[in-house]
């Protein structure tokens, strides 16, 4: 159990920190590039956006940015995928969960399962054993659907975030 703490902690810090990754879109062509994404959005919170601090004062966490880069384009891997490099998070909070909704399909994983993905390659969120690479493996039945990526963030109170991206899968 404290090995996969430890794990699961390098993985986030990994991905917080935003260290070795680097999107390169150089093409010319559109359509290519609009498959490669960097997106930032604001975090909701389901506790009226709100934290407390240690001397119990009320912390808007609204203003703070959640930075994920999702790349589609295509791979020389057998298999249908997207990466995901989560750049910015706000302090405190870490990531437990990512999802697909579409009308057609539900994928939900948390980290632990996305790691356990990325040794297996399993179908669904993953995250490489070093936390160098993560992304999504889908099945060609989900290919062109229309649907949310969605990443759940956590802080110690329990206080949570969700970053959102509507997108279409190729």
């Amino acid at each position: 159990m404290n090995k996969s703490i430890y794990i699961i902690a390098i993985t986030v810090l990994f991905f917080t920190s935003g260290c070795g990754t680097q999107i390169n879109s150089t093409t010319s062509d559109k359509s290519e590039d609009s498959q490669n994404e960097s997106t930032a959005a604001k975090g909701t919170s389901d506790n009226e956006n709100e934290t407390k601090t240690e001397d119990n004062q009320l912390k808007e966490v609204t203003d703070e940015e959640i930075l994920i880069v999702i790349d589609q384009t295509a791979k020389p891997i057998e298999g249908n995928s997207f990466d995901f490099v989560i750049k910015e998070v706000p302090e405190g909070f870490s990531l437990t969960e990512m999802q697909w909704i579409s009308n057609k399909s539900q994928v939900i994983n948390t980290v632990q399962e996305a790691i356990e993905h990325g040794a297996s390659g399993e179908e669904g969120f993953y995250i490489s054993g070093n936390g160098e690479y993560s992304g999504f493996f889908y099945s060609d039945a989900m290919k062109g659907e229309e649907g949310q990526v969605k990443f759940i963030f956590k802080d110690d109170q329990g206080n949570e975030l969700t970053w959102e991206k509507t997108l279409t899968l190729y």
